[in-house]
């Protein structure tokens, strides 16, 4: 019993369920095309991948290795470097020139792959380094970039690799793969617990499905409420109750919104968590003209950026929701 239940408690269902190829990858259904027509031609040229955290990058390239590869190769013929492992000129004229001189057996019209995550975190000297190594040993070895910022990898890098942007995730696309998990771990659900690990992730695949682990281990049910526990958000309910007495008829009512961002307050959420949401909140507010929208979140853009700059008091917020009354 204390066996089985040791090992149910293994992997993070991030890991768990994580692609191994790439007919199973959620989302950027054109670019992984053209991934899958490298994988059947064999010849994959040096790549950067770039995009928002958490919608596929680093997965994509691993199972493009896995699938370019095959399972036995795929251990010995790929070096994975990550932002963690120390990834200096020393590392760039060691490790990586070591692995792409090393000669390993391969299948005709198959190479060596170095993966590089997160590699707008390298130096700009040992990206200057890896200029020469990537043309001496293109014909047995390529590389692949998985980055968040194209614009931080040098010049000379970005014009010796393809380039493919990955974009956020929709919320069809996240709702899909969340209810896959929930059926295949059995978990207890209703749909406004989903639609609030879809709010909170914002197409980011890796929070949606950390958040849903999260609040079926502390809560065992998902709904709304546990979920915004969990990540520590206003409710956006509270917040659309706080913008709607704001944008009532009669000119808004500032008493209502001022007890409702009380209770938010005494609650202890920051006044960053507040603003966000409501910027996010006042996208959609039903019932508004769009001028009227346009200036509401111009008021809250404003407080946003003195937030931002440190002046995070109750007082701003109050004035944020007395103009947005005013409005």
């Amino acid at each position: 019993m204390t066996k089985n239940f040791a090992l149910s408690l293994e992997l993070p269902w991030v890991e768990k369920y994580r692609p191994h190829k790439l007919d199973d990858i959620v989302g950027n259904e054109e670019t992984v095309e053209r991934l899958k027509l490298l994988v059947e031609d064999g010849n994959m040229p040096h790549m950067i991948i770039s995009g928002l955290p958490g919608i596929g990058k680093t997965t994509s390239i691993h199972c493009l290795a896995y699938e370019l590869l095959g399972p036995e190769l795929y251990q010995q013929a790929t070096l994975e470097l990550n932002a963690s492992d120390d990834r200096g000129i020393d590392v760039v004229r060691n490790k990586i020139k070591q692995f792409a001189q090393t000669k390993i057996l391969l299948p005709a019209g198959r190479h060596k792959i170095i993966i590089l995550d997160e590699a707008d975190s390298m130096t700009p000297g040992a990206q200057q380094a890896l200029r020469r190594t990537m043309e001496i040993y293109s014909n047995t070895t390529r590389f692949a970039f998985a980055c968040n910022q194209s614009l931080k990898i040098i010049e000379p890098l970005q014009s010796r690799c393809a380039i493919l942007r990955y974009t956020k995730l929709s919320d069809e696309q996240v709702l899909e793969r969340l209810l896959e998990v929930t059926k295949l771990e059995d978990v207890k659900y209703n749909s406004e617990g989903l639609q609030a690990l879809i709010f909170t992730a914002e197409g980011d695949m890796r929070q949606a499905i950390n958040n849903l682990q999260s609040t079926v281990a502390g809560f065992g049910f998902v709904n709304d409420v546990n979920v915004f526990k969990i990540v520590d958000q206003p409710h956006p309910l509270v917040i659309k109750k706080i913008l709607a007495s704001c944008c009532s008829n009669k000119g808004g009512n500032i008493d209502e919104a001022l007890e409702l961002l009380d209770n938010l307050w005494e609650k202890g959420y920051s006044a960053i968590d507040i603003v966000t949401l409501s910027f996010r909140v006042a996208k959609t507010l039903p019932g508004i003209s769009e001028l009227k929208r346009l200036d509401m979140i111009k008021e809250i853009g404003f407080v946003h950026m003195r937030v931002l700059e440190g002046v995070s008091s109750y007082l701003q917020l109050c004035g944020l929701f007395a103009k947005l009354c005013d409005l």
